[in-house]
């Protein structure tokens, strides 16, 4: 993209006001997206981001300046913009950049921009017309079809330069149901860091069929029961509780301010001894997944909870200034117009030992949560609230009528205390994380687990 020659001259000219410490981050992502609704394409919709930012440090200083000129003299004007805004002082930062590639364990074997759009459409109407032809009720169905060739450099002052290639595709069927009790919705939204060969073993059939089953089975149940009462969480995007409820607070984003319900925890147990949580971006293929994040620090594997004991946080360099820790690979950004921060990739539970089946025995009476939809969460106090987007009652340790209108409202400090059930069959689920640097892909996930106590919204 840029040579490294013009990326050490970028660079010296931003440190030139005296920044310890000076990053040059450009992008060049291609966007494309098919979607449908009433039984036919709607559009079809490619989009192109280009540009660069510099950004400067200085103690705990920092100054970023953007532009879509990517030329030498375009980057250069840049770097001046960055450096002035600083301060003034002289440089004394002699960079020599060294190339670094960090290898690449997410193969891709079918780039989706070598492919036209009718072999996309055809695989988009599976998934859709299975999802319309499920059941009468059916009422509307939207999908979706998206890729992403997402191409990144990153150069600064320690001496990197780098680059990565991020492809990813997913598929989003959304079905709605109406049996004269009021409509309700279903969704289903696989995704990976891969090309179209995800349909090799992701068929669009079967998401389609399960945004549509859900949908009707929502639209024929009952009203959920208020109450505090234990819960079974199921896995995949069950995780999205762990994601929110504790994942931002142990971000460096939150941490290095001290807006966190875990500052200062490190080492002490916050969460039950069944709990170990994990944030890996070194996974392949998934949907999170990253080689080097985009402040040039390779992805890793970090244990953020072993057994309950708190172990890390995820950090960027600027939270590691504040806090005196060292990086550990999760510093992202939506594009070059961001701010890079501390933000998650993979974030799971692990598996734990318990079996499913004596999970759902040990509820006498709760809510088997089968999946989790969206919500809200203050990470400074970790107080959230998330709806359940398909419930059903357990009673006497069997799970019973589907509910509809559920919702979990806790504390993530004290939610990570009541898992005291977690089982073997660990899955992910596909989303997209917004914050202070914008929306990154992100994968959530556990097995299936129980919270023995939890207030429960509902009628």
């Amino acid at each position: 993209m840029i040579s490294r020659e013009i990326c050490q001259r970028v660079l010296s000219k931003a440190v030139s006001t005296g920044a310890d410490y000076a990053e040059l981050f450009a992008e060049n992502t291609v966007n494309h997206a098919i979607s449908m609704i009433a039984s036919k394409v709607d559009a079809i919709k490619d989009g192109v981001i280009a540009g660069a930012a510099v950004r400067v440090y200085k103690g705990l200083r920092s100054v970023m300046a953007s532009t879509v000129d990517t030329s030498e003299a375009g980057l250069i004007r840049c770097a001046e913009q960055a450096a002035e805004a600083l301060g003034q002082g002289t440089a004394e930062i002699d960079i020599v950049l060294k190339e670094r590639i960090f290898g690449d364990i997410h193969p891709v074997k079918i780039v989706p921009s070598s492919i036209g759009n009718k072999e996309k459409v055809t695989i988009l109407k599976e998934g859709y017309f299975a999802a319309k032809d499920y059941d009468e009720s059916i009422t509307q169905v939207t999908g979706s079809l998206m890729d992403v060739d997402h191409n990144i450099l990153i150069a600064n002052s320690e001496g990197i330069y780098a680059q990565d290639r991020q492809v990813r595709t997913r598929i989003a069927i959304n079905a709605v149901s109406d049996k004269g009790d009021g409509a309700q919705t279903g969704s289903c939204a696989p995704g990976r860091r891969m090309g179209l060969e995800m349909f090799d073993f992701i068929d669009p059939k079967n998401v389609g069929i399960h945004a549509a089953k859900q949908a009707v089975t929502m639209a024929g149940a009952g009203y959920c029961p208020a109450g505090v009462m234990p819960v079974a969480i199921d896995n995949g995007f069950g995780g999205v509780i762990f994601h929110e409820a504790c994942g931002h607070s142990l971000e460096a984003s939150s941490v290095a301010y001290g807006r966190s319900q875990f500052v200062g925890k490190l080492g002490e147990k916050i969460a039950n001894e069944k709990v170990t949580a994990i944030d890996d971006g070194t996974i392949a293929n998934a949907w999170g997944s990253i080689n080097v994040d985009d402040e040039g620090t390779p992805a890793q594997k970090n244990v953020l909870i072993e057994k309950g004991v708190l172990k890390s946080y995820m950090i960027d360099k600027m939270g590691g200034r504040r806090m005196g820790m060292a990086s550990t690979g999760n510093a992202r950004r939506q594009s070059y117009a961001y701010t890079p921060t501390s933000r998650m990739t993979n974030t799971y539970i692990a598996a734990g030992d318990d079996r499913n089946e004596d999970i759902i025995a040990s509820i006498e009476y709760g809510l088997y949560a089968k999946e989790m939809g969206g919500g809200s969460v203050n990470p400074v106090t970790g107080e959230f609230n998330f709806s359940v987007n398909e419930g059903y009652m357990v009673r006497g340790g069997k799970i019973c009528e589907p509910v509809r209108g559920a919702s979990l409202v806790g504390k993530g400090s004290e939610v990570i205390q009541n898992i005291d059930m977690v089982g073997t069959d660990l899955d992910m689920g596909q989303g997209m994380c917004g914050s202070s640097s914008g929306s990154v892909p992100t994968n959530v996930g556990q097995p299936l687990i129980r919270v023995s106590t939890i207030t429960v919204g509902g009628r």
